[in-house]
C-alpha cells in the first residue's frame, strides 16, 4: 500500500481578540459637573468616531467616581482628546501599548508560505527561548510560521527524512506558550501533564487542523516507514488514529484521564483517511526534545 505525506492546506487567518492592560502614574485633571457615567458614555461615543492611537483605554474609578484615561506617553492629540469633554477626567501616562494577546494550542493550524500544517506541542530551552514542535516535513518548507493569531516566527530546526520533526522559535511576545492541545467540538481542551507513554494496545488521540480530535490505538513502535521518492522515516509509532492532509505535525496524546493528557508525539504521515479510516504514524516527542534540548511547557 502506496502510503502518502500528510500535508499542507490553504486556509484563512483569524485574529484573536484580547486586551492588555497598560500601567503607569496617574495625573489630575480638572474636576466638572459631568458626572463619571454620563462622560464614560460620552468617551465610547467619541471613541466609536475616531481616537487617536495614544489613547490607550479608558475606565471609571469607582472610588473618586472619576473618568480614568491611560494616554501614551503624555502625547498631545490624546491628552486633548482624553479632556475635550470635561468632566470627572483623569488621566493617566502610559509608556506601553496594548497588544492583542493569542493562545499557542497543540492541533491548531499554523502557516507556512506554501502550505498548512498543525501545531505540535509548545517547549522552551533552559534559557526560556521558546519554540513550537511540529513535523520535519512542515519545517522543511522553512519561512516565518503564522498560527491563528498571527505570526509566530522562524523555522529554527529542521529533521526530515531519516526523522520527521522541526521546531518554530516563538518571537512574538504576543503569543501565549501553552500546555494545551484542541478538541475542537469533542470537548474542552486538555492540558498536558507529562510524557509518559502509551504502550502498544493502549488507546492514544490526536488533534490536527483538518480532522480536528480523533482516537485510535497504538499498534506498533520503532516502525520505518517509505514515504517515497527517497524519504524514509524511521522510529515512528504505529496507530489506526485516522488524519488527513494538513493535520501534520498535530500532536498525539494519551486518552483524558479528566482533562490532562501524557504528550507522546507529532504526526507525521499515513494512509487512509478519516472517512473510511486509516494507518498513521507519529514522531515520538522524548526523541524531540533530545535531539533540542527543550523542555515541555506543561500545566
Amino acid at each position: 500500500m502506496k502510503l502518502s505525506t500528510i500535508l499542507a492546506a490553504a486556509g484563512a487567518l483569524v485574529t484573536a481578540a484580547a486586551l492588555a492592560t497598560p500601567t503607569a502614574a496617574a495625573a489630575p485633571a480638572a474636576p466638572s459637573g459631568v458626572d463619571a457615567t454620563t462622560l464614560m458614555s460620552r468617551l465610547d461615543a467619541k471613541a466609536a468616531a475616531g481616537v487617536p492611537d495614544s489613547v490607550t483605554g479608558w475606565h471609571v474609578d469607582q472610588a473618586s467616581k472619576q473618568v480614568v484615561v491611560s494616554v501614551l506617553r503624555a502625547d498631545t492629540d490624546g491628552l486633548a482628546w482624553a479632556r475635550s469633554l470635561g468632566g470627572p477626567v483623569r488621566v493617566e501616562h502610559t509608556t506601553a501599548q496594548p497588544r492583542r494577546m493569542w493562545d499557542i494550542i497543540g492541533g491548531q493550524a499554523i502557516y507556512f508560505g506554501s502550505g498548512r500544517c498543525s501545531v505540535g506541542f509548545n517547549a522552551r530551552n533552559a534559557s526560556g527561548t521558546r519554540y513550537v514542535i511540529t513535523a520535519g516535513h512542515c519545517t522543511e518548507l522553512g519561512g516565518t510560521v503564522n498560527g491563528v493569531g498571527g505570526v509566530i516566527g522562524p523555522v529554527a530546526g529542521t529533521s526530515f527524512p531519516g526523522n520527521d520533526y522541526g521546531i518554530i522559535r516563538v518571537t512574538n511576545a504576543a503569543a501565549v506558550s501553552t500546555p494545551l492541545v484542541d478538541r475542537y467540538s469533542s470537548g474542552s481542551d486538555v492540558t498536558v501533564i507529562g510524557k509518559e507513554v502509551v504502550q502498544v494496545g493502549q488507546r492514544i488521540c490526536r488533534s490536527g487542523s483538518t480532522t480536528q480530535w480523533r482516537c485510535g490505538t497504538v499498534q506498533a513502535f520503532n516502525q520505518s516507514v517509505n514515504y517515497g521518492g527517497g524519504d524514509i522515516v524511521t522510529g515512528l509509532t504505529r496507530t489506526n488514529a485516522c488524519a488527513q492532509p494538513g493535520d501534520s505535525g498535530g500532536p498525539y496524546v494519551s486518552f483524558p484521564t479528566g482533562t490532562t493528557v501524557q504528550a507522546q508525539g507529532v504526526l507525521s504521515g499515513g494512509s487512509g483517511n478519516c472517512s473510511t479510516g486509516g494507518t498513521t504514524f507519529f514522531q515520538p516527542v522524548n526523541e524531540i526534545l533530545t535531539a533540542y534540548g527543550l523542555t515541555l511547557i506543561t500545566g
